[in-house]
């Protein structure tokens, strides 16, 4: 009898350990002591944010953004709000066969007091199944910490052209 809540007690600590686990993955703003720790905090963020929006996990690709999000794309135009852009993602890439990396490399991260940071980067999109080329842009995502989060407010994705071979 021990043995089973022994059992239970650790099955309901398992899931709370792996929520802290979580949040300390995503430091909060005033504990980031360095340029280093920033980028680690950031390119760890945009590795989480477009691993959802490659296994269209919108759900979770939701929670990288502020209920008011603008998004605003050279091609595409601009999308206020979050469920907005969720349903654009859903209507436009989910099972499209499109895949979004960060070019390496290219990734910088810029702290802004009081706020959050800038994250500027280039990335390419791939479309295994066609055989249309891969296509490449930049883009501009401003993060803000707050209420224990980091969450965009605002993104730009541009300069969309086909990537050099």
């Amino acid at each position: 009898m021990k043995t089973i809540r022994v059992l239970q007690k650790i099955t309901l600590l398992v899931p709370l350990v792996a929520l802290l686990a979580g949040r300390a993955d995503a430091q909060d703003l005033e504990s980031i002591k360095s340029q280093a720790d920033l980028d680690k905090v950031i390119s760890s963020l945009d590795a989480a944010l477009f691993d959802s929006y490659n296994r269209c996990d919108l759900e979770k690709f939701g929670t990288f953004f502020v209920d008011d999000v603008e998004f605003y794309h050279d091609q595409g135009g601009v999308t206020l709000g979050r469920e907005n852009l969720t349903e654009s993602v859903k209507k436009n890439i989910c099972g499209g066969d499109v895949r979004r990396e960060l070019v390496p490399g290219t990734l910088q991260v810029h702290h802004m007091k009081g706020y959050g940071a800038v994250e500027i980067g280039v990335h390419r999109f791939y479309h295994p199944k066609s055989k249309t080329p891969p296509g490449e842009g930049r883009f501009i995502h401003l993060w803000q910490y707050k209420d224990g989060a980091w969450k965009i407010t605002r993104a730009i994705s541009y300069d969309h052209h086909a990537a050099a071979k």
